[in-house]
């Protein structure tokens, strides 16, 4: 019998086979995970809608597959129909166990419980078969954040370890998300001419605020990021200038302008660079847009990113300085007109008003846009009024 690739979404007509997780000759049970699928740079399980034996598999890991394609055969289990095709999840399932990564299926010892942790955090760790008591809480009191786990699961998993810059002599195969960017970046390049704009701001008042946010947020089972402030400030900034919060409709000849403000932030994963959402980020508090940050990165470096966490961004925000980057020219993704690039937080000496010299927390602000849609005043404006909010960043604290 031929099994064909069932729906994967709303939207979704093709997908990238990545690995077979059945060979020739399995027996596998209704329900089982057979294949894992790239789409739009999310990873989706296709679960077996047949109990029965896999006789031939019809497509290799990096082909490009379509809805209702054919790709395995097999012989139905005798006196079993074959059921509907069950729907696939973007889930991945955590990998073998390890002694820090241990299956749970309920049950909660005493030492877990006596652990520190929020519930999202205790129902993250059961999803990921962590085991609290091994965990190494970063929290005030040593309470577990949700970050922990993460950090747990990488240290588990080799396989996560974001080091591997390949072996010399050797080919490997341009498949994945490393081809989703690529023909993204392809399109981007092909079709919108950029242009860069790069300002300074000082951001010593935002480096003492987050400092004293800290502990108040970790209580809370947050931390607080320097990219929190620069997503509620771009977020703020684009209700300013809102021709930059829009997309440009070449087979209407129309500029879309957003009233939604949905902003991209680019995740460094194993796999490649990852882009979730922030939705609503201009009704969102700082803490929520510090939790949601957290869900969201932690998601995309597990391999855990739901197709509808990757979609609908309005403005993108890549931050490098982590790295060690000053300035970049970040490439606008397609279908937006915008993006800032963050650098690091340098300690530089400035001039006051009164020609005086003191130390400042400084970083550089790369903007990149749509010269089709944006001109340099437009760039230009909307890069001061980012900065405008970073030099209060107290403001950003208000409802």
């Amino acid at each position: 019998m031929e099994f064909r690739l069932p729906e994967l979404g709303e939207g979704v007509y093709e997908a990238e086979a990545v690995r077979w997780l059945v060979q020739a000759g399995d027996a596998v049970k209704s329900g089982q995970t057979l294949l894992e699928v790239l789409t739009d740079k999310a990873t989706m399980e296709v679960p077996a809608p047949f109990s029965g034996v896999v006789q031939t598999l019809l497509v290799e890991p990096g082909q490009k597959l379509k809805i209702g394609e054919v790709i395995l055969n097999y012989e139905d289990k005798k006196g079993t129909p074959a059921k509907p095709a069950a729907k696939p999840t973007t889930e991945t399932k955590a990998k073998a166990p390890t002694p820090s990564v241990a299956r749970n299926n309920g049950a909660v010892s005493a030492a877990a419980a006596a652990v520190k942790a929020a519930p999202s955090v205790r129902l993250m760790a059961r999803k990921l078969g962590v085991d609290l008591t091994h965990v190494h809480g970063s929290g005030p009191g040593g309470r577990v954040l949700i970050e922990d786990l993460s950090q747990q699961v990488i240290k588990a998993a080799p396989v996560a370890a974001p080091t591997d810059y390949g072996k010399p002599g050797t080919r490997v195969k341009f498949a994945g998300v490393r081809r989703k960017i690529a023909e993204q970046m392809v399109l981007s390049k092909h079709t919108i001419p950029h242009y860069t704009y790069v300002d300074e701001c000082d951001v010593t008042e935002l480096v003492k605020l987050r400092e004293a946010l800290k502990e108040p947020f970790a209580a809370r089972g947050a931390k607080i990021t320097y990219l929190a402030f620069f997503v509620k400030a771009a977020a703020q900034a684009l209700k300013d200038v809102s021709i930059v919060n829009a997309t440009l409709d070449e087979d209407k000849g129309e500029i879309v302008l957003h009233d939604q403000y949905h902003l991209g932030i680019a995740v460094a994963t194993p796999s490649g660079l990852i882009v979730p959402v922030v939705r609503d980020a201009d009704k969102k508090s700082m803490i929520e847009i510090a939790q949601e940050i957290e869900r969201l990165s932690n998601d995309a470096r597990l391999g855990k990113s739901r197709l509808e966490d990757l979609r609908g961004a309005t403005f993108t925000i890549t931050s490098f300085g982590n790295i060690g980057g000053l300035i970049a020219t970040p490439i606008v993704p397609p279908g937006q007109l915008g993006i800032l690039g963050i650098g690091k937080v340098v300690k530089r000496p400035v001039y006051d008003e009164h020609g005086q010299i003191r130390p400042a927390d400084m970083v550089y602000l790369s903007l990149s846009f749509d010269h089709r849609v944006l001109d340099g005043a437009v760039g230009a404006a909307f890069g001061n009024a980012v900065i405008k909010r970073l030099r209060n960043p107290a403001a950003l604290l208000l409802p």
